[in-house]
């Protein structure tokens, strides 16, 4: 993806080192590789802004895996034959950012995208090094596509999820391109005026330094501050601001 000149000046002017950040970003098209997906168009525009600031930047079509239905860590446990999730969440464990893409189908996020959010709920009662949430000190974006209305409510869906989970979602967070209602052209067809659209343009190059910034701000700052949520302190006993139960 070629960056527009304004998008390479911002790369080019930042006063910001995010050369130690990794970033992931999960596309949750129904097309297996190698069909051309439209999501993943419009993520390489982000990806080629993060690998302009030496991020490392990993990525994958979620469809490719045999990623089992479920929300337990490895479904293999729970009586699945195969399960590419527990290789897969490495990846998701190793990253300081996470962007979903997903198309727009029926006016929801894909199928694809459900079951890859079900399988980081599954995870995410995990603790990390200071005793948090799996998720706790890392950030969450998402990236929509499709040829009808329902990119805000896709967005929603998954910020609301990534939250609940433990990321951290910055402002203006999520970025998006529609066609014209119905079956005209997608983004990456010709003449859709997706990749010039100047809007969508904005959005994501915003949503992309938003991500950096506040994974920057949370990498220097060693995480959230790991105080009021600790799992383990909390089942011990203590109750921060309430006062601890009587047990009998």
């Amino acid at each position: 993806m070629t960056l527009s000149e304004r998008q390479r000046d911002l790369c080019t002017t930042s006063v910001w080192d995010f050369s130690d950040l990794r970033a992931l970003y999960v596309n949750c098209t129904l097309k297996p590789s190698p069909s051309v997906s439209n999501t993943q168009g419009l993520m390489d525009l982000s990806i080629a802004i993060m690998e302009a600031n030496n991020v490392a930047v990993d990525q994958f079509r979620a469809v490719d895996h045999a990623i089992a239905p479920g929300v337990y860590a490895d479904m293999r446990e729970h009586g699945a034959a195969t399960d590419a999730w527990p290789e897969l969440y490495e990846r998701v464990r190793a990253a300081d950012i996470l962007v979903i893409g997903s198309p727009i189908w029926l006016g929801e996020k894909s199928s694809v995208c459900t079951r890859v959010i079900e399988r980081l709920y599954g995870n995410s009662s995990q603790l990390n090094e200071h005793g948090q949430y799996a998720y706790y000190g890392k950030v969450g974006g998402c990236l929509i596509t499709g040829n009808e209305d329902g990119v805000k409510h896709c967005a929603m869906n998954i910020l609301y999820s990534l939250q609940h989970l433990g990321y951290v979602i910055p402002p203006q967070a999520d970025a998006g391109w529609i066609g014209e209602a119905g079956p005209g052209p997608s983004y990456l067809d010709e003449g859709s005026g997706g990749p010039q659209n100047d809007f969508t343009n904005r959005n994501t190059t915003f949503m992309t330094w938003n991500l950096l910034h506040v994974a920057r701000l949370l990498k220097d700052a060693g995480g959230m501050p790991a105080h009021g949520n600790q799992r383990a302190l909390w089942e011990a006993g203590c109750r921060f601001d309430f006062a601890n139960p009587e047990y009998r």
